[in-house]
């Protein structure tokens, strides 16, 4: 059997949960996980300046489940009452933690529950009859079954709340507010609250909803675009695909990573892909995190060539050899283009960016090229590249593409 890895060992976690923390084939703990977990295990409040993709979920699922294990109610439980409460900004980010979450419950009995809009109201509500340990939700759906009475968050002893700037900047403050009002006053309750920034006024929140917190400080990754070569293809949203599929095939990319926006988009590009005979990975919010690993080792390994990726999964990935990022989708957030473009021309190589712009998100051009301080260079697709791909007959297997040809 594997030995658990020293950071994690010296922490004298529940065997529950380092069994599942060696089944998730973690080799070390993360900067913020060593920062943090010592004093959350503690029952210390936190505020932790850390980025997406920095092992950040983790910290707060290990530190929320070692105390029910170590604690666990021995009353019966009340249905829809949890004792513990991760609030985040958006439906992808909610459903990843709860991916993680149960992956890290895999010996245990805690009951992990998901409360996000866009998923049908009467099953979750279904949900909430029996006794619940966890809730991760989106600020709107849970404030709505708080109101309705659904959700009891009386009983809340450890309360996260995670990418509070991004609460703030998509005006989720008030809501996440009310949704504090109704737990335990802060003297008896941990909060846990993590920021990729920290501005006077996530300082005043924090200093509102905890007491006495450890700050912590998690350097964000520089990215050196200097060593990647950007370039940006305009084209129209229906030949979006065909351009991308030209670029895989006609420059014979040995390892390429393709962002998208959105997570539907990301399981219909992939699919996509490997119907044309790619072999294809995916990193989406809502793939289990053994999943990701796995299908991580295999992108590696040279079995995957092209990975298919939203921000929220995609962040935080370190593979040195990537030749190509390709922003299918153009991103909201510049700062994620910096991000994207930073997993190729990493360890001294050089690296590729193509980002494909269309009529629905060039207009987000400005803004990215305001952070990066310089213009992107713009320009429509050589004619190899708009060339007509080949259909799948209908009802064929997906053909694949010899596997020992030899690749630049």
């Amino acid at each position: 059997m594997t030995d658990l890895p020293d950071d994690f060992e010296k922490l004298d976690l529940p065997e529950e949960l380092e069994d599942a923390i060696l089944d998730l084939g973690f080799s070390s703990a993360t900067p913020v996980q060593n920062e943090v977990l010592p004093h959350s295990l503690d029952g210390r409040d936190i505020i932790a300046q850390a980025q997406t993709g920095t092992g950040k979920t983790a910290a707060f699922l290990i530190s929320i489940l070692a105390y029910e294990l170590e604690n666990p109610r021995l009353e019966e439980r009340d249905p829809g009452t949890p004792f513990a409460l991760i609030i985040a900004p958006t439906r992808e980010l909610v459903m990843q933690i709860k991916a993680d979450a149960d992956a890290l419950t895999k010996y245990t009995d805690i009951e992990v529950v998901c409360l996000v809009g866009g998923i049908d109201y009467e099953r979750q509500k279904k949900q909430l009859k029996n006794p619940v340990d966890v809730v991760v939700a989106t600020p709107g759906r849970l404030l709505d079954f708080a109101r309705s009475g659904t959700v009891d968050l009386s009983e809340v002893e450890i309360m996260v709340i995670d990418e509070a700037d991004r609460m703030l900047s998509m005006g989720f403050i008030p809501d996440v507010k009310s949704i504090v009002a109704r737990t335990p006053k802060k003297q008896s309750r941990q909060t846990q609250l993590f920021s990729a920034t920290y501005s006077e006024d996530i300082k005043r929140l924090a200093a509102s909803w905890t007491l006495d917190p450890v700050r912590i400080e998690i350097e964000p990754e520089q990215v050196a675009v200097d060593t990647v070569e950007q370039k940006v293809f305009l084209t129209s949203e229906d030949e979006k695909y065909k351009v991308l599929y030209n670029i895989i095939h006609h420059y014979h990319i040995a390892r390429v990573l393709i962002f998208v926006n959105r997570r539907d988009e990301s399981r219909d590009l992939e699919s996509k892909l490997d119907r044309h005979g790619f072999k294809t990975g995916l990193l989406a919010g809502d793939v289990p995190q053994k999943k990701r690993i796995r299908t991580l080792e295999r992108f590696r390994s040279g079995e995957v060539d092209v990975l298919v990726a939203t921000d929220v999964a995609g962040r935080g990935l370190h593979i040195d050899d990537i030749s190509h990022v390709i922003n299918f989708n153009l991103p909201e957030d510049p700062e994620d283009y910096v991000h994207r473009i930073g997993r190729t021309g990493r360890a001294g190589s050089e690296g590729m960016s193509i980002s494909l712009a269309c009529e629905s998100d060039a207009f987000m051009l400005p803004n990215i090229e305001a952070l990066l301080g310089s213009s992107l260079p713009c320009e429509n697709p050589p004619e190899e590249l708009t060339a007509d791909i080949p259909d799948l007959p209908p009802g064929s297997p997906p053909p694949r593409r010899n596997r020992n040809r030899r690749r630049r």
